[in-house]
């Protein structure tokens, strides 16, 4: 059998071909005649066989809502009326060339101005005519071609920018220069000795510094003073208010020098000080800040659906539904607010809000919810209560997920805990070096205490955090876990207790146990049942081809797919059909539940039990999780596996079945309430609850970069096995934490030993203050990296 030209997977028949090339569906087959015509074929020569597997086809009117402007202006970054600018979110942009395709879309259309890809956000920039093109013809456009937007009713949402903060960029510019340029002016002044140098040079100098210094103490150290500021107002002394502290004594006690001609300041160290903080910080903002770790349910939401109305069939935001709407929904579209069945076509998949794998058949006049999924035909239903009064809706409005975790955990930080130690220790110091010198020699008590406050500026300790976080966030991205900020590195490091979902995260939906019964196929069989199910993208189909392995494709006739029913086809004079047990026919007494599927060949039936197995590394993750967590799982399916899930958790772990959204989170608030730290692992919207309640809240993502429900961190389940190490790193994190403050403590105490007998001298601080930072950097990433590799993990990049 040939493969296909653009997707490279194997054609079932060599009906579809254009100019001796062999297509797998008429969709690969129209994708390579629009990029063949528009003179794009060097996309294929960018890799081999490099086009979306299997293109679906999309329905005329699946994006006429798009023609509606109050929907589409929503989405636009920039319109005048023609020009246009928006951004759009591709999940199927995988590899080099995508982008050479997706940047070269003015070659498709006249319409499009250009078009730029972000690979890592998955996302399209398009400036494209309004008067040419319509946003609706882009989109389709994008669809035809394999790379279709993914379009949510969060997007019409304002949205904090997710965008690196380009002020603290230039920020930091600003002080690297300044920085760099007062270090090299004092050098002559350091280096002259007894001799100094002549009193032109040395004015010279040192008001060039006092100028130079100007942009980092009025512009580039601005947000240290908001945020030392936020926390007196709140009656907190956080790590940023004696560095705010050092900065302003060191500044002024330098412009005193410069001005009475006492001395050259410590300038370099002031703007040392506010580069290195700011570099730091910087570091942990650029880490991974294209993953998304705060969407909600509107993330999965469309923006509109079809209502019908006397006039026909309107597009309408979903804000805008109203009680005795009647909408109409198709195959795989998600249910936009609760509602009553008008028809008896509704197979509804809940997992997306309960967790329940199973789809349940609804009957017309039964209720259906927000957030489930229409699986099967054409369904019709009559929203009963709007989209702000559903029972999806009333999870988000649980005041669990109105706390800021980001801003609760920093404020228990142990940095800042540290912090206040060290300032009252530091005070007290100079208190005594200032009762000192009032009895010895008054005049030296404004330059002991002044030298004290700058040489000891608690910066060490941040930076001692900082970098090693950075290190710690860099090694964990690199094995697969991707967290929301530092600050979880210490909840992870706290936590006592472990909670996990069951369905799609400690068992894999897309590898099942498969049972048998009923007629034994024959190998001929089996080629041709895999032939019939390779064709679908249904879990049960994929199972299914997965159970059969890697057999001989046969070519087909009449196959067909009845979404959310099963699958029928022809070969030769075989009649098959796949799928649920009303679809092939068998007795409703027989066919208990979704999880079967019946295989009926020219009337022989064969039964095709599909149970959900364990990802490969759970079994050994749970047994070593075990020796030092509590465990307890949740689930919202059934109980059928619970005497499986015993004999891998043990009789003591706690094992919930049957448990709705609100019972999870109300189980980690429980385990909270008596003063447990709590993580919690899931995989879907059903545990967005239990996730923002919990401690530390990890999703468990297939693919990290498709949508995920508010979390603390994603973690990619392909790397499941190097979960245990990664919790072993985080907890050692303190330690190595608290080896680099002991570290900045003694560069502390030499700096403290000069300026507490009034001579220290900047060129003494100007040493110690880079010699400080360099051993924190190479002690935190250094025995990080050692226990890292120690443990098994990547420590360093392949690219």
């Amino acid at each position: 059998m040939p493969v296909c030209y653009h997707c490279g997977l194997n054609c079932l028949t060599n009906s579809i071909a254009v100019d001796n090339k062999y297509f797998c569906c008429d969709g690969c087959k129209l994708v390579y005649e629009i990029i063949d015509n528009n003179g794009l074929c060097d996309y294929y020569k960018l890799q081999s066989h490099p086009g979306v597997a299997q293109i679906k086809p999309v329905r005329n009117d699946k994006y006429s809502f798009l023609d509606n402007e109050a929907i589409s202006n929503k989405l636009f970054q920039f319109t005048n009326g023609d020009l246009t600018i928006v951004t759009l979110y591709i999940p199927s942009i995988h590899c080099s060339s995508c982008m050479w395709l997706l940047e070269h879309l003015n070659r498709v259309d006249s319409g499009i101005i250009e078009s730029r890809i972000s690979f890592t956000a998955k996302e399209v920039s398009i400036h494209f005519y309004r008067k040419k093109i319509s946003f609706r013809k882009v989109v389709e456009l994008l669809t035809t071609i394999g790379y279709e937007p993914y379009i949510s009713f969060d997007d019409t949402n304002v949205k904090e920018a997710k965008s690196f903060n380009r002020q603290r960029l230039i920020k930091l510019g600003v002080a690297g220069f300044c920085f760099g340029n007062i270090m090299m002016m004092s050098f002559p002044e350091y280096l002259s000795g007894k001799a100094g140098l002549d009193a032109q040079y040395s004015y010279l100098f040192r008001y060039l510094n006092l100028l130079l210094s100007l942009p980092v103490f009025l512009y580039a150290a601005t947000e240290f003073y908001s945020t030392a500021w936020s926390g007196l107002k709140q009656k907190i002394l956080n790590i940023d208010a004696p560095i705010v502290l050092a900065i302003i004594i060191t500044f002024s006690r330098s412009v005193y020098e410069i001005v009475t001609n006492t001395g050259a300041g410590y300038l370099d160290s002031m703007s040392g000080i506010v580069f290195f903080m700011l570099a730091g910080r910087i570091v942990q903002e650029r880490t991974y800040k294209s993953l998304s770790f705060t969407r909600d349910y509107k993330s999965y939401f469309p923006i509109a659906v079809n209502v019908s109305t006397p006039a026909g069939i309107v597009s309408t935001q979903l804000q805008d539904l109203k009680e005795k709407d009647i909408v109409m929904l198709h195959h795989d579209e998600i249910i936009p607010a609760d509602s009553i069945v008008l028809n008896d076509n509704a197979l509804i998949d809940y997992s997306f809000v309960s967790g329940e794998a199973s789809a349940v058949r609804v009957k017309a006049g039964e209720t259906v919810y927000a957030g489930g999924r229409q699986t099967g035909e054409e369904l019709i239903i009559q929203v009963v209560k709007p989209i702000a009064a559903s029972y999806l809706t009333s999870l988000w409005n649980h005041y669990a997920f109105k706390k800021d975790k980001a801003d609760s955990n920093d404020k228990i930080s142990v940095i800042h805990i540290l912090s206040k130690y060290f300032t009252v220790i530091l005070f007290s110091l100079a208190i005594i070096t200032a009762a000192y010198w009032y009895y010895h020699d008054p005049s030296k008590i404004i330059n002991a205490v002044s030298a004290m406050l700058i040489v000891a500026c608690p910066c060490a300790l941040l930076l001692s955090s900082t970098f090693t976080n950075s290190n710690i966030l860099r090694i964990f991205g690199l094995n697969g876990l991707y967290l929301r900020d530092a600050t979880v590195i210490e909840q992870i490091a706290d936590t006592n207790d472990i909670v996990f979902d069951k369905t799609g995260t400690i068992t894999n939906s897309s590898n099942s146990q498969v049972i048998v019964s009923g007629h034994q196929l024959s190998e001929q069989q089996k080629d041709i049942v895999y032939s019939v199910v390779r064709q679908s993208n249904h879990p049960n189909s994929k199972a299914i081809a997965e159970w059969l392995g890697d057999r001989n494709t046969v070519p087909l006739s009449n196959w067909s797919e009845t979404p959310g029913k099963g699958l029928a086809a022809k070969y030769g004079s075989y009649n098959v059909i796949v799928g649920s047990g009303d679809f092939t026919g068998v007795d409703t007494n027989v066919a208990t539940d979704n999880a079967t599927v019946y295989i009926k060949i020219d009337g022989q039936l064969t039964s095709v039990h599909l149970n959900p197995v364990f990802r490969n590394a759970v079994p050994a993750l749970i047994w070593k999780l075990r020796e030092r967590y509590s465990l307890s799982l949740l689930s919202g399916d059934n109980d059928k596996q619970k005497a499986k899930m015993e004999e891998l958790f043990g009789k003591k772990c706690s094992l919930l079945f049957k448990q709705k959204p609100i019972d999870k989170l109300n189980y980690i608030q429980s385990l909270q309430n008596k003063s447990r730290k709590v993580m919690m692992i899931g995989d879907g919207l059903n545990d967005a609850g239990a996730l923002q309640q919990s401690n530390v809240g990890i999703t468990l993502a297939d693919d990290i970069n498709n949508f995920t429900p508010a979390c603390d961190a994603i973690f990619d389940a392909g790397k499941m096995n190097l979960f245990a190490s990664l919790l072993d790193l985080a907890r050692l994190s303190g330690t190595f934490v608290k080896i680099s403050f002991v570290v900045s403590i003694l560069y502390n105490i030499a700096g403290l030993y000069f300026a507490m007998q009034g001579l220290m001298k900047p060129m003494l601080a100007a040493i110690l203050m880079p010699c400080s930072t360099i051993s924190i950097v190479i002690i935190s990433s250094g025995l990080s990296n050692l226990i890292a590799w120690r443990k098994g993990l990547t420590v360093a990049s392949l690219k």
